[in-house]
């Protein structure tokens, strides 16, 4: 056993060396990764995109291949949960921490997110939402390999304290933050998405290593590329599986 968690701590180091997320004389960790999945409900998201989106992740966790990627980590588990965010101060967890090693714990997931209603929010503040994840993944106890905050959203954050200071004081306490912004055309009479927010999103929003971001340009492109980040995520840009690729 003494062999076994040495070789762990090993690993985990090599990993974990500028994340800061395991050090030595700790407990071992529980996951690979501790997931928070952070998704925008501000008012520039119609009932129809937001639909869009749930059944993006709702798919992507009934995918075997999610499952497969779980089972492939150093651990063969991971810690998800779900929070939608809008404005300053509205930010909700959704769906609570759950610990998932299998594919009937992401299937069971999947249903749970099925069944959670849905409320719109109105602005839109990305900085309130990276603090409440933040806090959410140090209020959980949970202990991690790595930890995750994955943002999407179809918007400037326009409200609340710089966003850049919230991905930096993120990053500073080892977390990393991907993002996925949306960029699908809409209708004529509908606020249009910035042509540069995903320029936004790299230069603000995501950091810490191995951060990416994914862009949805149409709708139809979301369930694919949910289920490509939710694997990235998963298996660490270090153990990619075969027929993923990764962002540039």
């Amino acid at each position: 056993m003494r062999f076994a968690w040495g070789v762990l701590c090993v690993a985990v180091g090599l990993l974990t060396a500028d994340a800061g997320v395991v050090r030595a004389g700790e407990q071992p960790p529980q996951v690979d990764v501790a997931l928070v999945l952070a998704v925008d409900v501000s008012s520039s998201v119609d009932e129809g995109e937001a639909g869009i989106q749930r059944a993006g992740y709702i798919a992507a966790l009934s995918d075997p291949r999610v499952a497969d990627a779980i089972r492939g980590g150093l651990i063969g588990r991971i810690a998800l949960t779900y929070v939608e965010w809008a404005s300053p101060t509205d930010q909700r967890q959704l769906i609570p921490w759950r610990e998932i090693s299998d594919a009937a714990g992401a299937q069971a997931f999947a249903d749970e997110l099925k069944k959670a209603p849905y409320k719109p929010g109105s602005t839109t503040s990305i900085s309130a939402g990276i603090d409440f994840c933040v806090q959410v993944l140090q209020s959980s106890g949970i202990r991690a390999i790595r930890r995750v905050i994955d943002i999407s959203g179809d918007g400037y954050s326009d409200y609340g304290r710089n966003v850049r200071g919230a991905r930096d004081d993120a990053v500073k306490a080892g977390i990393i933050v991907n993002g996925l912004p949306v960029m699908n055309e809409r209708a004529a009479y509908r606020t249009k998405i910035p042509p540069d927010l995903d320029t936004y999103y790299k230069e603000n929003v995501t950091g810490g290593r191995g951060s990416f971001t994914l862009v949805v340009k149409k709708l139809e492109d979301f369930n694919r590329l949910v289920l490509q980040k939710l694997i990235l995520e998963i298996a660490d840009n270090q153990r990619i599986p075969p027929g993923v690729k990764k962002p540039s």
